[in-house]
């Protein structure tokens, strides 16, 4: 649970305010789908045992809708000529109050709950009696597990300028839900609006950023609010006022997106979804924080001066680093002790712990892979490609870096390593989100790395990022970060790509297989399979599927490999095929990376079919053939579309080490830019630099294009 939201294991009574926004769509129609999720939530957490009051906005909007449908299908030719369709706001609000609960009332009945409607105007709030009769018959209903649903009543309100006014006891829905929180004790409000919660400036912006604990000193000035609610009267300024009312009184208030089906489930379980209002948030809060942009940009000023300097000085920083490593070993070692530790009491599976293992040798491991990376020829400013374009007009294709790299990564702190050293090398400033799990090590290998960059540089090349609020803030930065690249689930990075417009690269699977053939060595075969599944299971490039030419097992060839395998201590599952002839468990999908030792096994009629298997469930990692037959082997190799194809050799050695890269970033299985092991090419572009004698385009004139190729 985060600490700022620890306050959610005392509540009982929860006040609901959906808006207008969340209620009906672009149309005015309702929205259907988005009210039955959110009674679908209020049931679960009735059931659970909090007191839910709900607070609905909609009303007038789709009355509207359906006054303006009547008058149009009422309307003569004439009219129609003529139409302007405007209609009264209490008649919308009459006519649509009576279509809002009627909805609610259905769908609660579906869900075996029982709701009452509250319809009540400013003026009655004044009386002291009223609020006394509405705070004993609220708390007999609440007793009773009914859903008190209230609105405003626009249709008999004697407020001058309803939709406008700001004075009074209340003025909005808004202000109404703060208004209730206070008279029945509340001790939360959430208040659904079309946004993920408040941001500093209009959501559309990319400049604005989602803020996630609301506190008046350091926000109230610095908020710039875009245009109010699409439908309703005040949009998220009213819901910021009610919010910092409520909050001053003692009750949380969280704004939240109402579009997404569980987020009020997600408030009561303590997750940072939305923004916070709270009495003591400024006791939460440094009172300077670095800002995701603020971070971007010291990284992209830094990787500036970095690539300004000549080659010998960029390897010594990474020379620095790998001795700094080895000097800091017992250090590092204690920290990452400390996170296994903690995964393990925390219940981690076995291959996560793993990968967070920095196991003996591998920080002396990762400092040669940096020593060798820091021997390798100079990337940047290579001259790709010389031109002369006319007589005394060179043009020269150069190497150059991508700006700032944001990686975000699970599990493996040794990946932080690499990634530093990679980026240092190819010029790019960096902005590093690890695994929570290894945040202990993370730290303390950050602090060592950057210790080891010499001042005039800046330790801000390499920014770590400890939070994960600050991701979505760092992922709108597609004017500041050039690349992203995550490192670890297939959640995470189907997450990053559907949450940014920042190219983003990487694999989201490793699904790599071995295909044994006809003309297979028997030996050969046993050991290229039992490396490539056991001899680091947990990694992406480990085999997850075997599938075996149908012929290979009419002379117990087959049966010996399966042998091997359960000996290693492998959990075979099978398709269909297979697991009738080996007798095994049939799996449950050919598309699924177990990442333990535990793999799938199917029979194929030929390479065809083979590469079909690998085209319809694999994820263009890395995939082999086991052949004698050269032809069978070409056909494998130029056939299987997988950013690494391998002929007799095990799907282990996609790797940017063992590959020469020095190290590698991230594997990618993507087509655009860099494909499998990524190394320093990969984090590089291009750039065109003229050299020229003072030469004038002048349409043209004078100008003899010669376009000869010219030596490097």
């Amino acid at each position: 649970m985060d600490p700022s939201r620890a306050f959610v294991t005392n509540v009982k009574r929860l006040i609901v305010k959906v808006g207008t926004a969340v209620v009906t769509r672009g149309d005015g129609r309702l929205a259907v789908g988005r009210l039955g999720a959110l009674c679908e939530q209020l049931k679960e957490l009735s059931s659970e045992g909090y007191e839910i009051v709900l607070v609905t906005s909609g009303a007038v909007g789709l009355g509207r809708q359906r006054l303006r449908y009547r008058k149009l299908v009422n309307s003569s030719l004439a009219d129609l000529q003529n139409a302007e369709f405007e209609v009264d706001g209490k008649a919308c609000a009459a006519v649509g109050q009576s279509s809002l609960m009627a909805l609610y009332d259905t769908l609660f009945s579906q869900l075996d709950v029982t709701s009452s409607q509250y319809l009540v105007t400013d003026s009655e709030f004044r009386t002291n009696s009223f609020r006394k009769q509405l705070s004993e018959t609220i708390k007999s209903l609440l007793s009773l597990k009914v859903i008190p649903i209230f609105n405003e009543n626009d249709a008999v309100s004697t407020r001058r300028a309803p939709y406008e006014d700001s004075s009074g006891i209340f003025w909005d829905n808004d202000s109404l839900a703060g208004l209730l929180a206070l008279e029945l004790k509340a001790d939360l409000l959430v208040m659904l609006s079309d946004v993920d919660g408040l941001y500093s400036g209009p959501p559309s912006d990319p400049n604005s950023k989602l803020i996630h604990t609301y506190i008046k000193e350091k926000h109230q000035r610095e908020i710039t609010f875009g245009d109010k609610s699409r439908l309703g009267r005040g949009g998220m300024t009213a819901k910021v006022n009610a919010a910092v009312c409520a909050a001053n009184a003692g009750i949380p208030v969280v704004i939240t997106s109402g579009y997404a089906t569980d987020n009020i489930i997600k408030v009561l379980q303590g997750k940072p979804v939305g923004t916070l209002f709270h009495r003591d948030a400024h006791l939460w809060t440094l009172v300077k924080e670095v800002d995701a942009r603020e971070m971007a940009v010291a990284a992209r000023e830094c990787s500036r001066r970095l690539q300004a300097m000549d080659s010998e000085d960029r390897k010594k920083i990474l020379l620095d680093i790998a001795d700094a490593l080895e000097a800091n070993e017992s250090l590092i070692k204690v920290e990452n002790e400390a996170d296994v530790a903690a995964a393990e009491d925390d219940g981690y599976e076995k291959s996560l712990i793993s990968r967070l293992s920095l196991k003996p040798g591998k920080i002396a491991g990762l400092a040669k892979s940096i020593r060798i990376l820091a021997d390798m020829e100079d990337p940047i400013g290579h001259v790709l490609k010389r031109t002369e374009l006319a007589d005394g007009l060179i043009l020269e294709k150069t190497s150059c870096p991508l700006g700032v790299l944001l990686v975000v990564f699970e599990s493996r702190p040794d990946a932080l390593v690499q990634i530093a050293s990679l980026a240092i090398r190819s010029g790019n400033g960096l902005l590093l989100k690890g695994g929570k799990e290894a945040k202990r090590s993370n730290a303390i290998l950050h602090k060592v790395i950057t210790s080891a960059i010499p001042r005039n540089i800046g330790e801000k090349l390499i920014g770590l990022v400890t939070s994960r609020e600050d991701i979505p803030d760092l992922l709108k930065l597609d004017d500041v970060i050039d690349l992203v690249i995550p490192r670890g689930s297939n959640k995470l990075v189907t997450q990053i790509k559907n949450s940014t417009k920042i190219p983003v690269l990487g694999h989201s699977d490793g699904i790599c297989h071995v295909y044994i053939d006809i003309s297979a060595m028997l030996d050969m075969a046993k050991q290229i399979v039992l490396d490539a599944k056991t001899d680091y299971p947990a990694a992406c490039n480990a085999m997850e599927t075997l599938l075996v030419h149908k012929d290979f097992s009419s002379d117990g060839s087959l049966s010996e490999l399966i042998e091997d395998l359960k000996r290693k201590g492998v959990t075979l599952y099978g398709g269909p095929r297979a697991s009738s002839l080996l007798s095994i468990p049939e799996t449950r999908s050919f598309h699924h990376e177990y990442n333990s030792m535990a793999c799938t096994i199917e029979i194929v009629d030929d390479v065809h079919a083979a590469i079909d298997h690998i085209h319809q469930h694999g994820s263009s990692h890395t995939d082999c053939i086991i052949t004698q037959n050269h032809e069978v082997a070409e056909i494998f190799l130029h056939g299987v579309d997988s950013a690494a194809v391998f002929h007799n050799a095990s799907t282990r050695f996609c790797d940017g080490a063992r590959f020469g890269l020095g190290a590698e970033v991230g594997i990618s299985t993507s087509r655009i830019h860099a494909r499998g092991p990524v190394g320093v090419e990969g984090l590089l572009t291009t750039r065109w630099i003229l050299r020229g004698s003072g030469q004038v385009v002048n349409g043209d004139k004078g100008v003899v294009y010669s376009h000869k190729d010219l030596p490097l």
